[in-house]
This record gives structure tokens, sequence and C-alpha cells, in this order.
């Protein structure tokens, strides 16, 4: 190939467009020449985003932001979206930044696949982050927060905060001796197993008497569980007797099912009430015999004759008793 003029002004285009391709790349401008479509979100604070930053979804760039501008004191951001992605109308817009010196993009969060998509003009709705100031902002208060704190633990602090403390124990120093051998004493005794502490934690007929008693209390448990299994058989037997008598089995189920015993049963409860009723307005011989005085009266003088009869009777003998009988007859 010659080295001429115009081979050498050629090669000095392409490598100068080669340039340019990868400087529109690195600040977003290519996207220019790239099909898609414009979208909107509004924001209270843009938090130093500019053109050029990057539009995520789910991580992955789709687009990015195309405008940056002020609309009623508040940000309205218009971002190029790539024609192969499609955003729900659900989804939310955010700002984030990728490190405390990092840059800034917008990331598109939420949204349901089932969703309608997003039209060419469409506005996202946003949800606002704390901006990086604000969050040094906190920090900075932390850490003066942490700074007084350590401040406070200086030497001249602790002996006003220690030296009320430390003059307590000078003056009762011997009354805290006292306490501690006493304390001494005390734990002595019960490792020794005397007292009822130390009788408690070493005496093995303490521990027996206790294992007995939890035996037992166990054993009442068993028994109160057989009694409640026993009970809970007696409330079935109940249950089913209830359920026949329900349903019109047995003596007492015909009792409260039986319509022809009903009626018979109330026949005969009137058929009684007018008997008592005779009886008691005295008809009949047994109302008679109840209320008829004359009738009580004579069975009296009845049976005093009878018992004058049988006074002669002993009185005679079994031979007149014999003669009396044979002129009876004949």
């Amino acid at each position: 190939m010659k080295n001429t003029l115009e081979t050498r002004l050629g090669i000095f285009f392409a490598l100068a467009l080669v340039v340019a391709i990868i400087v529109l790349e690195m600040v977003g401008a290519a996207d220019f020449f790239k099909r898609g479509y414009q979208v909107y979100a509004t924001f209270k604070n843009a938090q130093e985003l500019k053109k050029g930053d990057l539009v995520k979804l789910a991580g992955v760039e789709i687009g990015r932001v195309d405008s940056v501008g002020l609309v009623a004191n508040q940000a309205r951001v218009g971002m190029k979206i790539q024609g192969k992605y499609n955003i729900p109308t659900d989804a939310r817009a955010v700002i984030k930044f990728t490190g405390l010196m990092g840059q800034n993009f917008v990331a598109i969060e939420g949204g349901t696949p089932d969703a309608p998509k997003l039209l060419a003009g469409g506005t996202l709705e946003t949800t606002e982050q704390p901006d990086l100031s604000a969050i040094m902002v906190k920090l900075e208060n932390v850490a003066s927060g942490v700074e007084g704190l350590t401040k406070s633990f200086s030497s001249e602090n602790m002996s006003t905060l220690l030296g009320p403390i430390t003059d307590f124990m000078k003056q009762n120093s011997t009354n805290i001796s006292l306490i501690m051998a006493n304390t001494r004493d005390i734990t002595g005794q019960i490792v020794a197993g005397k007292g009822s502490i130390g009788r408690m934690i070493y005496d093995e007929s303490l521990y027996q008497s206790a294992f007995a008693t939890v035996a037992s209390l166990q054993g009442a448990a068993d028994e109160a569980k057989t009694l409640i299994s026993q009970a809970q058989t007696v409330m079935g037997d109940a249950r089913g007797i209830v359920e026949r008598v329900n349903s019109g089995q047995g003596t007492l189920g015909k009792l409260t099912r039986d319509e022809a015993l009903y009626n018979e049963t109330t026949v005969a409860m009137t058929n009684l009430r007018e008997i008592l009723q005779k009886m008691n307005r005295g008809e009949g011989s047994v109302g008679k015999l109840i209320n008829d005085e004359s009738f009580l009266k004579n069975a009296k003088l009845t049976l005093q004759k009878v018992e004058k009869a049988t006074e002669s009777l002993e009185d005679s003998g079994p031979l007149s008793i014999l003669g009396t009988a044979i002129q009876t007859l004949f």
C-alpha cells in the first residue's frame, strides 16, 4: 500500500471516528442514535443526577438519563429506554448511588409482569431516598455524640463520679468487712451441709423424700388422667343414651316420642282425676267409706258387737260353743 496523503488522511479519519464513538458511548450520547422511547419521573431532589447517568431495571442497564429539568420546584427527569425493554406501569423509580464516591443512577424497582407496559411519554411513580449529604450530616452528628461521650469519661469526671462511692466504702469499711465475714460463714455452713439450705442441698434423705413426693404427684396425675378418661367414657355413654331417647328408642324414648302412649297416659290421668273427684264428693263405695259419717259409725258398732261376741264365746267354753253351733244348725 502506498504511503500517500490520501492513505494517511483515511487512517486519521477512521481512528477519529472510532475515538468519537468510544467517547459518545462513555458519555451516553451514543443512545441518541439507538432506537428507544422516552419516559419521565418527578423527584423532590435530583441528588446530583445528570444527563448520561444510567437507568437500571433489576440491576441491568436499560437506558440513560436524557434530561434533568425543574418543573414546579421539582426535578423532572427524562429517561431514554432502549426499545427492547418494557417497564410495568406499577414500577417505581428511585435515585441511588453506587458508593460514597460513586455515580448516581436511576433504579426502577417493583412492578408485576402482568401489569400493562408503560408507553412512550409516560410518567413513573417515584420513591424518595435520603441523599448522601443528609447521611453525612447524620454521621457527623453521631460522631459528635461519640466524641462528647468519650470526653465525659475523662479523669476529672470519673473522679467526680466515683468519689462518693469511694468515700462511702471508706466510711463503712468495718460494716462491709463484717458483712463479708458473715457471708463467708454462711456459705461455709451451706457447704458443710448445715442449716436448712445446707440440708436441702446435701441431705440424701431429703432428696429421696422430694423424689417420693414427685412420684406420688405423678401417680396422682395418672389417676386423675384415668378418672378423666372414665368421665369421658361416661359422658360418651350418656350422650348415646340421650341420642337413643331423642330417636325414640327404649322405654324413655317411647315415653318422650310415642304419641299414642302420650294420649293413653293423658286419658288415664283424666280418668284418675275423675275418680278422685268422685271420691272427694262421696260418690261410690270408696267415696262413702271416706266421706259418709254414718257408714263410719255403723262400722264402729259392728266392730263393737263382734268384740262382745268374741268375749261371750271366750266365757262360755268349748262345749257351750259346740252346743250353740248345733242348735243353730238343727
